[in-house]
């Protein structure tokens, strides 16, 4: 079973193909995530790897209530504890980096915002707040000098996610958050450096990615990408294919170590095409995660494939800790609560039971 099988480079081994996809499970008051965090974790340390929830780069990143963070000494203890329970029991872990943009409200972030972004476009929808559900403002745009900085900020994160153990680093330019934020023209009417071409939209997420190469290496380096999904209020665009395949040829020649796609059909949103994902391969020689609705079944059919290289599994994760065993050993799956995804104590997080054999 190729699922089973150990996937490596001269830098990074992997002792199987699957993957823990990142979850936001908003267990982090004050942004630092709590003990149970690092438990929930360490339980789903025989993933060949574990990419850990969104984690914000900085404060005005946290649009949602209780994400954690990577921006503070205690956030980075918080994740140090986190680390250290997967390392100890054999696991790998990289950590999902993100900045929310536009996507929250000024109420959710500490000391009351505001909310920026690559231009002041308002995202349609509500979000939760402490003073109850809410529409989501315009943000600021942030000035050329703001869009430096914000890459400094960027950076910073690397180097504490770095300091706090975490064997690598993911982008989130997915799901309508800062970076596909820059990257689509919908939200981005810049007319500075960072606006306008697909060259100059794409320069946000090429500066940082080569930032965070220099590092931490770019074996140790990944990038989620969300094709055709649509979510946050960002609409469909004529200049889509041509935006990623034009960044996946330049992530090809940095050579960081994988590209992963988010596929939200299975949550009611356009499917990535076959012909996108088998161009992409053309594209880009290093390693292809592929996520969305996957099964065992399906998701070993598309490794004999070679339509990836590994498959990341989100809720199937949740409720069983032991996936892989299960896999190995064709057993079936619990299902996840959904009342006890988000927010909450251990309940939902860590009391899924782990299928152990007959004697």
């Amino acid at each position: 079973m190729k699922l089973q099988e150990p996937i490596a480079t001269t830098q990074l081994t992997l002792k199987n193909r699957i993957v823990m996809a990142p979850m936001s499970r908003r267990r982090a008051p004050e942004g630092i995530p709590e003990d149970i965090v690092a438990t929930y974790y360490a339980q789903r340390a025989s993933a060949g790897l574990i990419i850990a929830e969104s984690t914000s780069v900085s404060a005005n990143g946290l649009g949602y209530s209780m994400l954690p963070g990577i921006y503070n000494a205690a956030q980075i203890a918080g994740w140090k504890k986190v680390t250290t329970a997967v390392h100890d029991k054999g696991g790998k872990i990289f950590i999902q980096l993100v900045h929310s943009g536009r996507m929250g409200h000024p109420l959710n972030l500490p000391g009351g915002g505001p909310l920026v972004a690559p231009s002041a476009v308002g995202a349609a929808g509500t979000v939760a707040t402490p003073n109850g559900v809410l529409p989501i403002p315009v943000p600021e745009a942030l000035s050329t000098a703001g869009v430096k900085a914000m890459i400094a900020t960027h950076l910073q994160a690397v180097e504490n996610a770095l300091e706090a153990g975490f064997d690598g680093i993911e982008w989130h330019a997915a799901h309508g958050y800062l970076m596909e934020q820059f990257l689509h023209p919908h939200t981005n009417q810049r007319t500075d450096e960072y606006g306008g071409s697909i060259e100059n939209r794409s320069r946000f997420i090429l500066e940082i990615v080569a930032g965070t190469i220099a590092l931490a290496g770019a074996d140790r380096v990944g990038i989620r990408f969300s094709p055709f999904a649509t979510l946050n209020d960002q609409p469909d665009y004529a200049e889509e294919t041509a935006s990623h395949f034009y960044l996946a040829a330049k992530l090809n020649s940095m050579a960081i170590r994988y590209i992963h796609l988010s596929d939200q059909s299975s949550n009611g949103y356009h499917p990535i095409p076959s012909d996108y994902i088998r161009l992409l391969r053309q594209q880009f020689h290093q390693w292809i995660i592929l996520c969305g609705g996957y099964d065992q079944a399906n998701a070993e059919a598309t490794l004999q494939r070679n339509e990836a290289d590994l498959i990341a599994f989100g809720r199937p994760f949740i409720s069983n800790p032991d996936l892989v065993e299960r896999f190995k050993h064709a057993q079936t799956l619990a299902l996840p609560d959904k009342n006890t995804f988000y927010e909450g104590g251990p309940k939902g997080l860590i009391d899924y039971p782990v299928w152990l054999p007959a004697e």
